[in-house]
């Protein structure tokens, strides 16, 4: 789930559509167009965003559940603590709730 957490942001900052849909889950990756506008708006409000912490990692099969800490490099004082389900497709656990923008 750390992977999904760290690659899922990773991708959204590179601006790395097909990295970003690799390590989310298909419900929740959304048009590229939609995505890649939604982080550049991000980006120009409140900077750069960066995975704090993952914990609180609970496993039932194929879903999970981890409550990802975020903070923007507008505010890194300013931390935002997402409950973030995942879910395991195709072999790989990948991320199906939206962190904040």
């Amino acid at each position: 789930m750390v992977r999904a957490a760290l690659g899922q942001n990773d991708a959204l900052q590179r601006l790395d559509y097909a990295d970003f849909r690799a390590n989310t889950c298909a419900q929740e990756a959304g048009a590229e167009a939609d995505v890649l506008a939604r982080q550049r708006n991000s980006v120009e409000d409140k900077g750069a965003r960066y995975v704090n912490n993952v914990t609180s990692v609970t496993v039932q099969g194929d879903r999970a559940s981890a409550d990802v800490s975020y903070y923007f490099a507008g505010a890194r004082d300013v931390k935002y603590d997402v409950p973030t389900t995942f879910v395991r497709e195709d072999g790989t656990w990948r991320v199906c709730t939206p962190g904040p923008a």
